[in-house]
Order: C-alpha cells, then structure tokens, then sequence
C-alpha cells in the first residue's frame, strides 16, 4: 500500500489525484491487476469522473450542496457538519480501478478525484495495487 495528502482549499471541494494514483500504479511494476483508491475519512470521498471540463466538478458540487444543504432542520449531529457525511456517503470511500499494461484504465475524459466536503483540510489517499509484476 501506498499513500499521499491531499490538501484541500475550500469547504468542499474536488481534487483531481490522477497523477499521484497512475504514478503509484507504475511504481508498483503491477502491469496487469487492479488498484485500489481509498479515502479514510468520513466526510471526504473517492470519485471518477470527467477531469477535462471544471464545469462538470462544479456542477456536481452544486447539485450535492442543493440536494443537502450544510444547514438543515432535524440535523442532529452535534459537529454540525452531517452535510459532509451525507455526501461521503453518496461518493463512496473507495473506487476501483482496472490496471492494464501497467497503468490505470480510464476513458478519453476520465479523471480520478478526492472529494472534500468538510474543508479545508490537510487528508490522505491510500492506493492499494494488486496484480501480475513485471519480471
């Protein structure tokens, strides 16, 4: 296993971790297998998704936000921060990759992205590559 931070700016936020994922991967000398990317934390999330156009992060944000506002009525979670475990929850901790030729299978547009949604923070990444090594 492998692991690296993520510093986050902003209350919520996604991060684009492409790089450090595919370079743990080639690291790993696995060229055929699967990799594992996983967060942690309960109010941050692992997400794969267009990398190309920010509009589509920034759309997904504000969606999430509309659907669960950081403030709500009946919260009862005394952190005050049960927005950011409701969208933890709906990315997921984990993602799973394909690992082909020594490297992540993506699509064209494809990106992998650490979601913050408690922020800012300083988090970490854990990736976990199995697989056939090269000889």
């Amino acid at each position: 296993m492998d692991s690296f931070p993520v510093t986050t700016r902003r209350h919520h936020e996604m991060v684009d971790i492409t790089r450090q994922v595919s370079r743990i991967i080639a690291e790993s000398k696995v060229i055929e297998g699967m990799a594992v990317v996983y967060s942690p934390h309960t109010t941050a999330g692992i997400a794969i998704n267009e990398h190309c156009d920010p509009d589509v992060v920034h759309d997904a944000l504000l969606w999430m936000e509309r659907q669960v506002p950081r403030i709500q009525p009946g919260f009862r979670h005394g952190e005050g921060n049960s927005d950011s475990h409701i969208k933890a929850i709906m990315t997921g901790a984990s993602a799973t990759l394909i690992v082909h030729k020594g490297a992540p299978v993506l699509g064209t547009w494809q990106g992998i992205f650490f979601c913050e949604f408690d922020g800012p923070r300083t988090r970490t990444v854990h990736v976990q590559v199995l697989g056939e090594k090269a000889e």
